[in-house]
C-alpha cells in the first residue's frame, strides 16, 4: 500500500515565495511631480512662441525659400563637405604619424594636434584672412634659394580659401584624435592573428582592423561632422556668404533680424536632425557584429 508524500510545512521564519508575474510597479510620486513640471514648462514655452507677435512668423516663411538663403545654405553644405573631406585626410596621416615608431614624426604630428586643438576656430579664421599682411606674396621656389614665381596673397586668399584653410587644419587636429582612439581601441591580437593568417600589414589594417576600428569612429567622427556644419557660421565673419551671413545681409536691409534669424536656425534644424539620421545609420552599419 503506497503512501502519499506529504509536503514539508514552512517553517517558522523562511522566506514566502512570491510571483512576480503578480508584482506591481512601485508608485513614484516624484516622477509623476517632475513629469507635470516638465509638460507644464513645455506647455508655457509653446505658448510663448504661438502667441508672442515679435516672432513675425509670416515674415520668416516668406523668406524661408528666398533665393539668397537657399543659395547661403548651399554654401555652407558645400563648405562643410570639403573641410570634412579634406579634414578626415589630414586627420587620418596625422592619426597614422602618431602612432608611428619614428619618434619626430610621432612628435611633429603630437605638436600639430596640440596646437590647432588650442586656438580656437575662429582666430584662425581672422588670420588666414590677414595673412597677406605677414605674407604679401606667396612664393614658389627653392628653400632658402632663389624663387621662380610668385603671386599677391590678397589674391590667393580668398574668403572660400581663409574659410577652407582655417576649419581644415582645425577639423583634422580632431579627426586625428578620433581616429587614433579607434585603431588603438582595436585589441593588438586581431592584427597577430591577421598576420599568423598570412596578411600584409595593409591587409590586416584594411580587412582586420579598420572594420572594427569604424565601430568606434562613427559615432565621435558623425558628432564633428555635425559640430562643423554648426561651426561654418563662423566664416560670417570674413564676409563669406554662408547661410547665416546670407540672412545678416537681409535684415540689416530690413531691420527684420528675429525673423530673419528664425530662418537661419530652422535650415540649420532640418539639416542636423538629417544628418543625425545617417548618423544612426552608419552607426548601425558598424555595429553589427556588436548587438
Amino acid at each position: 500500500m503506497s503512501v502519499a508524500p506529504q509536503t514539508a510545512a514552512p517553517q517558522a521564519g523562511a522566506p514566502q515565495s512570491v510571483d512576480v508575474a503578480a508584482a506591481r510597479p512601485r508608485v513614484r510620486p516624484l516622477r509623476w511631480v517632475a513629469g507635470a513640471v516638465l509638460l507644464v514648462l513645455v506647455a508655457q514655452f509653446a505658448w510663448f512662441l504661438v502667441t508672442n507677435p515679435r516672432f513675425e512668423w509670416p515674415v520668416a516663411g516668406t523668406y524661408l525659400f528666398d533665393p539668397n538663403v537657399l543659395r547661403g545654405l548651399g554654401m555652407t553644405l558645400l563648405l562643410t563637405v570639403i573641410v570634412m573631406l579634406l579634414g578626415s585626410v589630414l586627420g587620418v596621416l596625422l592619426a597614422a604619424g602618431r602612432l608611428s615608431g619614428f619618434r619626430p614624426l610621432a612628435w611633429a604630428c603630437g605638436v600639430y594636434v596640440t596646437v590647432f586643438r588650442s586656438i580656437p576656430p575662429l582666430v584662425q579664421l581672422i588670420f588666414w584672412f590677414n595673412l597677406g599682411y605677414l605674407l604679401p606674396r606667396i612664393p614658389l621656389g627653392i628653400p632658402f634659394g632663389p624663387t621662380f614665381v610668385s603671386w599677391p596673397t590678397n589674391s590667393v586668399i580668398s574668403s572660400l580659401t581663409a574659410a577652407v584653410i582655417g576649419l581644415t587644419l582645425h577639423e583634422a587636429a580632431y579627426m586625428a584624435e578620433i581616429v587614433r582612439a579607434g585603431i588603438l581601441a582595436v585589441d593588438g591580437g586581431q592584427r597577430d592573428a591577421a598576420r599568423a593568417m598570412g596578411f600584409t600589414a595593409r591587409q590586416s589594417f584594411v580587412k582586420v582592423v579598420l572594420p572594427q576600428a569604424m565601430r568606434v569612429i562613427v559615432p565621435p567622427a558623425g558628432s564633428e561632422f555635425i559640430s562643423l556644419l554648426k561651426g561654418t557660421s563662423l566664416v560670417s565673419v570674413i564676409a563669406m556668404a554662408d547661410l547665416l551671413y546670407s540672412v545678416q545681409v537681409i535684415y540689416n536691409r530690413t531691420y527684420e533680424i528675429v525673423p530673419l534669424l528664425i530662418v537661419a536656425c530652422a535650415w540649420y534644424l532640418v539639416v542636423v536632425i538629417s544628418l543625425s539620421f545617417g548618423q544612426r545609420r552608419l552607426e548601425r552599419h558598424f555595429g553589427k557584429g556588436q548587438r
